[in-house]
């Protein structure tokens, strides 16, 4: 993973934000995290976290987060009128409170593994807190550096949309398109199926970056 394009990507796109007279957080971006601070939450959690998450924790940054909105006055195709913020956030330090919200979710309403609807809420590590009951997660059963789902409370068709095949895969596909969401509503338009993951270069990513007037970048 490149950092620098990344980071390059998040001013470029939160300064045409900003344009719009639209409002950007402020970009937190605090210190990638020692080897001690990563084996000391995989203790709490009894579970390894995965490979491509566990390197950008240690290359890049332990807690980060990327928040932005767009004016109210702005007149979105319709396409995309459900697209009025962005969203990308992670904290090494919050995992063991975000693993207990998930777990709660489903010891009181997904306790079943055997019903297909519950049985997604299970064998996850969430990392993304949506902010209305859902998870962005890991999803642990497909192995060391695994494929990230969205975790839907309220049976939405999104349950268990693959949004990208690891965490670097997130980073590089989400963040061409500026971090839309983290609700599904407004990723899915850049989806093709349940298992396609963000398309920053489809069709609908590149006229929403059109309309934006942003190029495509690499």
């Amino acid at each position: 993973m490149n950092y620098d394009v990344l980071m390059s990507r998040i001013y470029t796109f939160g300064d045409r934000i900003k344009s719009l007279n639209g409002e950007v957080y402020e970009i937190i971006k605090k210190q990638p995290a020692s080897d001690k601070q990563i084996k000391d939450i995989e203790e709490q959690l009894h579970v390894c976290l995965p490979g491509s998450f566990k390197r950008v924790l240690l290359e890049f940054s332990a807690r980060f987060r990327f928040r932005w909105f767009l004016p109210d006055e702005i007149a979105l195709p319709e396409k995309f009128r459900g697209i009025f913020s962005g969203d990308m956030h992670w904290d090494l330090s919050k995992l063991v409170e975000l693993e207990q919200d998930r777990l709660e979710w489903i010891r009181v309403v997904f306790p079943d593994p055997h019903d297909p609807y519950d049985a997604v809420w299970h064998d996850k590590l969430s990392f993304y807190d949506v902010g209305n009951g859902d998870f962005l997660a890991f999803d642990l059963s497909q192995g060391e550096d695994p494929p990230i789902v969205y975790l839907s409370h309220d049976g939405c068709t999104s349950h268990g949309c693959i949004l990208a095949n690891n965490f670097i895969d997130l980073l590089d596909r989400w963040s061409q398109l500026g971090f839309v969401g983290g609700e599904d509503w407004q990723w899915m338009p850049f989806t093709s199926d349940a298992k396609s993951g963000i398309l920053p270069n489809s069709t609908q990513g590149i006229e929403f970056r059109k309309f934006l007037n942003l190029k495509q970048q690499n």
